[in-house]
Formats: C-alpha cells, sequence, structure tokens
C-alpha cells in the first residue's frame, strides 16, 4: 500500500487550483464569483487579445497568467502584463504547495520538476536497492527502505517552513522526495521478488496480483484522506505517519530461502523451508533439497556466479531478453504514468476522477487474476500492449470528426481515457511479473532494478509530456504512448512463455528457455522442460 501512496500524494499536495491575476487595486482580493467577475471586466484579456499580444500562450494560459495594462489615462491597452501575484481557488484545495510556492504560469516547471526529480530517485533507488538486495538479502533492504521512508516523510512535512524561504523550502522538499523515491524502490523491488520467490510457479500470479490490489488500496487510502485533509502539509503528515507501523516488518519477514540457497546457505534456508512447510501442513522434501543443495553447490564450484548488471549481457539469450525488458519498462512508465497523472482531462470532480481512475485500475488486476494462469503471461500483455496503441490512435478521428460535437467529444474521450487506464494498469502489471519470471535468482533484484532505473526515464517523459507537449497540442501525450506501445506490443512477441515453468536459478537456464523466435533454443527449452519434470531440483518442489 505504501509507495503508490507516496508517489501519488503529489497529486494532491501540489495540485493546480483554478486561480487569476490578484487584482492590482484591491486590497483584499479572493477568489469569488464577485471579485472575478470584477476582475474580468477591467483586467482579463479577451480571445481577441490573447491572439494578438500572446500568440504562443493557450487561450487558458494567457487568461490566467496575464492581465491588462492601461495606458495613462486608461483609455487604451498598451499590452498584456505578466502578472506577479495570484489568488487561488480554495473550495476544492484549501492549501497546495502551488499555491504556497507560486507554481504556475512562468514557475510551472518548478513543480514539474520535483515530480521529475523523484521518478529521478526512483531510478537511483532501483539501481542501488536492487544491487543490495541481491548481495544482502531482500529483508535487509526492505527494513531499511521502510525506515528512510519514515524519515523522508517527516523531512517532507516540516522542512519547508516560511522563515527559511521559498527557495531553502523547495530545496529540503526535492531532497526529501529523492529520499522517499529510493526508499520506495527498495520496498517495491525487494518485496515483490521476495513474495515471487517464496511460493511455487502455480502461486506466482497469486502474489504479483495481491500486491497489486494493494497497490489501488493505497491509492483508495490515499484519496480518503485527500478529501478528509485538504492542506498539503496535513495530509502529509498524516501519511508519513501511517508508515511508522511498517517500519517493525524486519522483525516479521523471512529472508528469501531461494536467495539464501543462491548464497550457498544452505542450513539457514532449510529452517524457512521447514517452517513453511509445518505452517503449510505439508511434507517437506530432504530429498529434493539435498538434491538442490549438490546442484547449487556444484555451480558456485565450477563457475563464477556474476552479481551485477554485466550478467544481464553475459549470453546472448538473456542479453537480448534484458535489452528487451528495459525497453518494456521504458514504454509501460510512459504509459501507466502518463495516464494515471492526467485523470484531470477526465474533467470531472479531481476526488471522483482519482477514484475512478483506482477502480478501473482495480478491475484490470482482477481481469489479468482470471486469465494470466490460462493465457499465459505472454499474449495477455502483447494484447494489451497493442490495444492500447489502437485505441490512443482513436484520439485522432474523435478530434477531426467530432470537433463540432463537444459534448459527444468529451464522452468518447472519457470512454478512451477510461480504456488507456485500463489497458495501461493490466499491462503494466504483467510486465513486473513477467521480469521476475525471466531472470535468474542471482541477479533478479538486481535486473528488477535496472529495469525499474529504465523505466523511470519513461515516467519522467510522462510527466514531462502532460506539463508541456499538452500545450503544443492537449492531445500529443495520448498519440506519443499510443506508438510506443504498439512498439512493445510487437517486441514482446520475441519473449519465451513462462506460464507453469520453474523461476531460473542461473543464467544458463535462462539461456536454455530461448526466445520465441530461435527454433533451435525452443527444442533446447523443451528438453529442459522434460527433464525437470523428471528430476524436481527446485524449491517449489520441496
Amino acid at each position: 500500500m505504501v509507495p503508490p501512496i507516496m508517489v501519488y500524494t503529489w497529486s494532491f499536495t501540489a495540485a493546480t487550483p483554478d486561480f487569476r491575476c490578484r487584482h492590482p487595486t484591491q486590497i483584499s482580493d479572493t477568489y469569488n464569483n464577485k471579485s472575478n467577475e470584477l476582475f474580468s471586466k477591467f483586467y482579463q484579456p479577451t480571445e481577441t487579445e490573447c491572439k494578438l499580444h500572446q500568440k504562443l500562450a493557450s487561450l487558458k494560459e494567457c487568461q490566467r497568467c496575464y492581465r491588462k495594462s492601461y495606458s495613462s489615462n486608461r483609455s487604451t491597452i498598451n499590452s498584456l502584463q505578466t502578472c506577479d501575484n495570484y489568488v487561488f481557488d480554495r473550495s476544492i484545495y484549501k492549501k497546495t504547495l502551488v499555491e504556497e510556492w507560486t507554481m504556475v504560469c512562468d514557475r510551472v516547471g518548478l513543480r514539474s520538476t520535483v515530480q521529475m526529480i523523484y521518478f529521478a530517485g526512483f531510478m537511483c533507488g532501483a539501481l542501488f536497492f536492487g544491487t543490495m538486495a541481491d548481495r544482502y538479502g531482500r529483508r535487509k533492504v526492505m527494513g531499511a527502505s521502510f525506515i528512510l521512508m519514515t524519515f523522508a516523510g517527516f523531512l517532507c512535512t516540516y522542512g519547508p517552513q516560511a522563515r527559511f524561504g521559498v527557495w531553502p523550502s523547495y530545496i529540503i522538499f526535492v531532497i526529501a522526495r529523492i529520499l522517499l523515491a529510493c526508499s520506495t524502490r527498495g520496498i517495491s523491488e525487494s518485496g515483490f521478488v521476495l513474495g515471487s520467490e517464496m511460493v511455487e510457479p502455480d502461486k506466482r500470479l497469486m502474489v504479483g496480483i495481491v500486491m497489486d490490489y494493494f497497490f489501488v488500496f493505497g491509492e483508495f487510502f490515499l484519496v480518503l484522506m485527500a478529501y478528509i485533509f485538504r492542506t498539503w502539509r496535513t495530509l502529509t503528515l498524516v501519511i508519513t505517519l501511517f508508515t511508522i507501523p511498517f517500519c517493525f516488518f524486519y522483525f516479521i519477514l523471512p529472508e528469501s530461502p531461494r536467495w539464501l540457497v543462491s548464497k550457498g546457505r544452505f542450513d539457514e534456508a532449510e529452517t524457512i523451508l521447514r517452517h513453511i512447510a509445518i505452517v503449510n501442513k505439508q511434507n517437506f522434501d530432504s530429498d529434493a533439497y539435498e538434491q538442490l543443495k549438490e546442484t547449487q553447490k556444484n555451480s558456485m564450484t565450477h563457475k563464477t556466479v556474476s552479481i551485477g548488471v554485466i550478467s544481464l549481457f553475459r549470453t546472448k539469450v538473456i542479453r537480448i531478453i534484458t535489452l528487451n525488458l528495459f525497453f518494456q519498462w521504458l514504454a509501460q512508465n510512459l504509459v501507466f504514468y502518463g495516464v494515471s497523472q492526467n485523470t484531470g482531462a477526465w474533467e470531472l470532480d479531481p476526488y471522483l476522477s482519482f477514484a475512478l481512475s483506482g477502480v478501473v485500475e482495480l478491475f484490470a488486476y482482477i481481469v489479468i487474476h482470471l486469465i494470466l494462469n490460462r493465457l499465459g503471461r505472454k499474449l495477455p500483455y502483447c494484447l494489451f500492449a497493442i490495444l492500447f496503441g489502437l485505441i490512443a490512435l482513436l484520439t485522432l478521428p474523435v478530434q477531426a470528426f467530432l470537433s463540432d460535437n463537444k459534448s459527444m467529444q468529451r464522452s468518447v474521450m472519457l470512454i478512451i481515457n477510461i480504456s488507456l487506464k485500463f489497458l495501461a494498469s493490466a499491462s503494466f502489471a504483467i510486465i513486473y511479473l513477467y521480469t521476475t519470471e525471466l531472470f535468474p535468482t542471482n541477479v533478479r533484484t538486481t535486473a528488477l532494478g535496472y529495469c525499474s532505473m529504465i523505466g523511470r526515464l519513461g515516467a519522467i517523459l510522462g510527466t514531462f509530456s502532460n506539463d508541456y507537449l499538452a500545450r503544443v497540442w492537449i492531445n500529443f501525450p495520448i498519440i506519443l504512448y499510443g506508438v510506443i506501445s504498439l512498439m512493445a506490443g510487437i517486441l514482446a512477441l520475441v519473449f519465451p512463455e513462462t506460464l507453469h515453468k520453474p523461476l531460473p536459478q542461473t543464467v544458463d537456464e535462462v539461456e536454455q528457455m530461448g526466445l520465441t523466435l530461435c527454433s533451435k533454443n525452443e527444442r533446447r527449452r523443451g528438453s529442459l522442460s522434460n527433464n525437470a519434470a523428471s528430476h524436481p531440483t527446485t524449491i517449489e518442489t520441496l
């Protein structure tokens, strides 16, 4: 629940309320119907004046960021003057960081920068904590990440102060958000891999989907808290207090037995596996475990087990899988976060839009929960990604042929946006699970970390697209997302299917899995599967 809360809190703490320039002669100007009407009558530029004096700005931006500048006798308009001060609508949000730091108009880049730096922190956290989890264990990294998250949350809450001034407060907040992003990746990557490594192949989907369900539950919790607490500082404090109990998870969670085996810590792994067998009222297969130990000992004796990014490029098959997955993560993060952060385009109440987005996301996870163990990973993923691209491109004819019927156009675009949210959520969830099943144990978290790091470039591009490309053409971002998603869906066709297959322990096992377009490797994969069926030597069989 915690990672999505930290990602999307920015949507409320830095929400942009309706605003306009402050009336130049009224001392106590506020945003209300009477004051707005008075300002509009004398100072708000008309459409004609905007086209004449501010050709590069949209009409909405021109009327919110500029005011009329009259001659000395107030008979003629000299030009449009950039506003220095603004008044904000407080009917929905009581106080946001956008209002506190005036991150509007020519300062809107400050708002975008915070979120883009946050996703850059995702990249650093994925890289650092992914490698640390493969070296020192999933459990330790998760414990340290929760502590770091709580600290960063309090820094976000109390670091920015009016007595410090805008820029010191802004810098403190950005640093705190970077730490928050790093800790979020440590929790997400380590937690997902830990859960996947604790269960048999048929249950990996359940692990992934349950985590996705709680991802949505975190969104619902956030929108409820945001609806109740409508000032940015109070909301940030409440969310931070919520993270404190998670700091004690270290004393509850076991380490991954699969990771312990890959490190040669067989006694610790056996203790955990025996405990799991007792809790599940199952027999522990000692013979299978001894066979697994011997296989791992031989692998550690005769080969140097590489840990790190170099391992992801050591052989042809894993090299192709790695590069392809890098692009898949870039595409899915661009699409998912681009669509998820653009619910304002739905033209509904912001709390309702966010909640509806969560409902659509939850429905997507339920659907893939029902189909993934029947259809596999590859077919649904490719289908969702390609469908996203095709539906996104429908924006072009909708804008072209329904321009005269604005009501119908809005309704159709709402349906398109909801469909895109569903497809983006489904494909994003699948790629997470698919990635863990395509990489070997000794580099699995490292690989997931690097994929996540590359993916955050997509999230940064999504944020940039929503804030800047939309100024060129409001539907530009959707078309971009559609084209990228189409490419991702087509390239994913080369992946092997992993349904009902044990998680690979070594790079050689990944090489045996092969690629769809490599018939020789496909035959080797079939041979490996048959051998695995005859000689069970994996943790899942214990």
